[in-house]
């Protein structure tokens, strides 16, 4: 082809100008973002993870949590999350400032774990989700690979699950979290986005004008 390389060239534009478009148009608009200081709270929003809970991003990253969950509450109108208890607003880009590694998720085989901690009426305590982690809940497979089976020395240990049925630990044996299961479950734990951000407030439609009346 006489204009093969200017094709090549041609091509290359475009994928770089796309590029460009998106990634560095984006990074323009919400890379720059800054918590958002409430007067009345004295606390800006959103807090930063502690440090077990940024542990436990990692934990849930290497087990690719994000493949059958969200994070993402969709606004009305868009889906019905809001309606299903996932969250009370919607997502806005402030909520994710201080994750180096957004969790938005691939797909919603499970429900959006975005408000997590913050659900109502009940949220989950620790508890609930050690117990969900080791069983495991319909489509979700259980994680024991996340906890230690072992003899009862002395005590019972504080953190021991309190399991019933088949999953019950057998006499003399407890089972109880290791350090990743400590870790993923504070950082699940730390998923509360309970804060009402100016920019998730819904934005009422404008008023269609009103076309002066013509006297006939």
């Amino acid at each position: 082809m006489k204009n093969g390389a200017l094709l090549f060239l041609g091509l290359l534009a475009a994928v770089l100008v796309s590029w460009a478009g998106v990634v560095l148009g984006a990074n323009g608009q919400l890379g720059h973002l800054s918590p958002y200081y409430d007067d009345g709270d004295s606390q800006a929003y959103p807090l930063r993870l502690p440090g077990i809970a940024a542990a436990g991003q990692l934990v849930y990253r290497d087990l690719n949590c994000a493949a059958c969950h969200t994070q993402q509450v969709r606004r009305d109108g868009f889906g019905s999350d809001i309606a299903r208890g996932w969250g009370e607003r919607q997502s806005v880009a402030r909520d994710y400032i201080y994750q180096p590694a957004v969790q938005l998720g691939q797909s919603r085989l499970g429900p959006d774990l975005a408000n997590l901690a913050g659900r109502k009426p009940t949220p989950l305590d620790a508890s609930d989700l050690y117990a969900l982690l080791y069983e495991g809940h319909g489509a979700m497979p259980g994680y024991a690979f996340l906890f230690d089976d072992h003899k009862v020395i002395g005590q019972v240990s504080d953190q021991a699950l309190q399991l019933v049925g088949r999953y019950k630990a057998l006499p003399g044996r407890e089972i109880v979290p290791t350090r990743r299961a400590q870790e993923l479950v504070a950082y699940l734990l730390s998923l509360n986005s309970g804060y009402d951000y100016p920019e998730a407030k819904a934005v009422a439609a404008p008023m269609p004008e009103k076309k002066p009346e013509v006297k006939k």
